[in-house]
């Protein structure tokens, strides 16, 4: 190799340890941390996630309403008894497809889970979906 080359690559490869190497973000402190560039985002109360998944008018009786962009299904086994389950299978991690029959269904597998406690009714499903937390005030029905 001639000297001029062992010297380009010598070099390029300094530059590059140094910029890869070095923990101190500029700021001279040298912790390698930095300082957030704006305030924290204050979020309205209808986007936490207090905010409102669906009305109570909006899930039948012995049946289900399945929220997706929300990875949510509510259910009301009785009437005024409304339950809340996460929407993602709990086999392969798609979101269930359908409420009917007394199950929430996901249809990637088939596996089936109970309106009313989330148990597994058929597999492949390992375990019954997670439980959410829900509030119901009036008609209104939100997480927490």
């Amino acid at each position: 190799m001639s000297a001029r080359r062992r010297t380009v690559l010598t070099a390029g490869a300094a530059a590059l340890a140094a910029g890869c190497g070095s923990s101190d973000d500029g700021d001279g402190d040298g912790d390698g941390s930095t300082a957030p560039a704006t305030a924290p985002e204050t979020r309205k109360a209808s986007e936490t996630s207090a905010a409102e998944l669906t009305r109570t008018s909006d899930v039948p009786v012995g049946g289900g309403t399945i929220l997706k962009d929300r990875k949510v299904v509510v259910t009301q086994p009785e009437a005024g008894d409304f339950r809340a389950f996460s929407a993602v299978c709990t086999h392969a991690g798609c979101i269930v497809a359908s409420v009917s029959d007394g199950t929430i269904n996901c249809a990637c597998h088939g596996s089936r889970f109970s309106i009313t406690d989330a148990a597994v009714e058929a597999g492949p499903a390992p375990r019954p979906l997670p439980v959410e937390r829900i509030t119901v005030e009036g008609d209104s029905i939100r997480l927490g």
